[in-house]
Formats: C-alpha cells, structure tokens, sequence
C-alpha cells in the first residue's frame, strides 16, 4: 500500500524549467493532427498492416476488404502527415511506415492494447 505523502509545490524557477519542454503551438497543432488522424480505424488498420512491411493498395484492399478508393483516402491523409511513405517498386507503388518512430509507436499501441486485456 503506498505511503501518504504530502505534495509540496515546486518553487518559480523549477516550473519554468519545467515548462521549457512544452511542444510549440506550431508542434502541438501537428501532434493534434496526427491523433486526429489516429482516429480512423481504417488507417490504425492500415499502420499495422504496414508495420510487418510495405504493401501496395491492393494488397491493402484485400487484406482490410475495404475499398479501393477508402483505402487511397486513408493512405493520403497518412502520406501528408508523414507516418506512410510510398515508394516505387517496379510498376507497384508500395507503402511503407515511414520512419522508425512510427514503427515503435505502432509497436508500443499493439503492446499496450495487448497488455490491457
């Protein structure tokens, strides 16, 4: 059982500090717009298909049975804020996660969620 422990306020100078690591206005907005992104179940979907390697849009379209045009949608919005990336791949155009701080955010929501049930 944990102790009861009184909080004691931080003095001036250790909140400035403190507040010194908030994310700008201009970072906060792109945080916002990726959570607001992350809402859509189709492109959650979408990251985790992609987070075992990159596929093309049909394979996309088979593996969610999800429209061509819905799956095109999802991918675009992912694309603009930079969490897919597509590349050329013969006369494919496949798409991958786009960095490793998209894959281990994916890792960690998988991890997590599994971790709750």
């Amino acid at each position: 059982m944990a102790e009861n422990v009184e909080h004691v306020c931080a003095d001036k100078k250790s909140i400035s500090l403190l507040s010194q690591n908030v994310p700008s206005e201009e970072e906060l907005c792109r945080m916002c717009n990726i959570f607001s992104a992350l809402q859509s179940e189709t492109r959650l979907k979408i990251l985790f298909l992609l987070s075992r390697g990159g596929l093309c849009v049909k394979e996309l379209e088979q593996a969610l049975s999800i429209s061509q045009p819905a799956i095109s949608h999802s991918l675009r919005t992912l694309r603009q804020l930079d969490l897919v990336r597509v590349k050329k791949e013969g006369r494919f155009a496949v798409y991958h996660i786009a960095d490793e701080h998209v894959q281990t955010f994916v890792e960690m929501c998988r991890k997590h969620v599994s971790e709750c049930e």
